[in-house]
């Protein structure tokens, strides 16, 4: 097995099963919540953030990895002997990956060691890039090859999702190029997708049902013919309507692998309570 840590941040939200069998280390992010600040995923989990989401007073707010932490996250694993690959949430969403660059500088020679990936991505679009990296290193793969592991699984994959309400992506300055559905009926149900490490609106479906019936209609169609399919769930709150969309979506598609998972605490708070979505990747 090749000597390579693969690093991703809490925004991917890998399922804990996944983190530990492919020995993926997973920086956090930061839930701002008035006085109070949780890492994401470490501190809180998503059921105790949507159950205090319902009655709060104050919104949370998230912030990216500091550089000190994203340094405490590489530093020990180079000491280990470690080359260290970091594929972080998309540059055009987060400073993540500015924190790791500055991490990488302030360790100088150890820094080196560093190589670091814009993922474009975010979720489990995220968690799949990642994971086809730590599958390489896994079969014994170069730092080189594990990059072009990444970045081809990049290029393969993507994410759609359909959310109850534009409020919380507004809110956040996640929106993109969603902005142009804002102000539309409220009972539209708008369908977002992750289009060059940007949120962007798709189309605005009527019902809860049809967004859904849309979402897997979309992913179907960007895996039709393709080899060794992955698709995973995010869900924000809604673990029943995401097994009932993985399930079909299985069933359509065939895919080698399925992931079922929701979305951390800092992503739920800009995607707000409700969404669901599939992430894809293929060969």
């Amino acid at each position: 097995m090749s000597k390579i840590a693969i690093v991703t941040d809490s925004t991917s939200f890998l399922p804990a099963e996944y983190v530990k069998k492919h020995n993926i280390t997973v920086a956090p992010q930061v839930l701002i919540w008035g006085e109070e600040t949780f890492r994401d995923g470490v501190d809180i989990q998503p059921a105790e953030f949507y159950t205090r989401l319902k009655t709060a007073k104050t919104m949370p707010s998230t912030s990216q990895v500091s550089p000190a932490s994203m340094q405490a996250v590489f530093q020990p694993l180079i000491e280990q002997g470690f080359e260290v690959l970091g594929i972080f949430v998309s540059s055009k969403l987060s400073g993540t990956i500015q924190s790791a660059v500055q991490a990488k500088e302030i360790m100088g020679a150890a820094g080196e060691k560093v190589t670091i990936v814009d993922s474009l991505a975010t979720s489990m679009a995220l968690s799949l890039i990642a994971l086809a990296a730590a599958r390489a290193a896994e079969a014994g793969a170069s730092l080189k090859d594990c990059v072009a592991a990444a970045e081809k699984t990049r290029e393969n994959s993507g994410l759609f999702f359909a959310v109850d309400t534009l409020e919380f992506l507004h809110r956040g300055g996640r929106i993109g190029g969603a902005q142009r559905f804002i102000g539309s009926a409220l009972n539209l149900k708008p369908i977002l997708a992750l289009i060059d490490g940007r949120v962007e609106g798709v189309e605005r479906i009527r019902t809860k049902s049809k967004a859904h019936d849309r979402v897997l209609e979309l992913i179907s169609e960007k895996v039709q013919g393709k080899s060794n399919i992955r698709i995973a769930t995010l869900h924000a709150n809604a673990s029943e309507d995401a097994k009932a969309l993985l399930e079909r979506a299985a069933q359509q598609n065939n895919p080698v692998e399925t992931i079922f998972a929701e979305v951390s605490p800092v992503v739920g708070t800009h995607a707000g309570p409700g969404t669901v979505g599939l992430a894809y990747s293929f060969e």
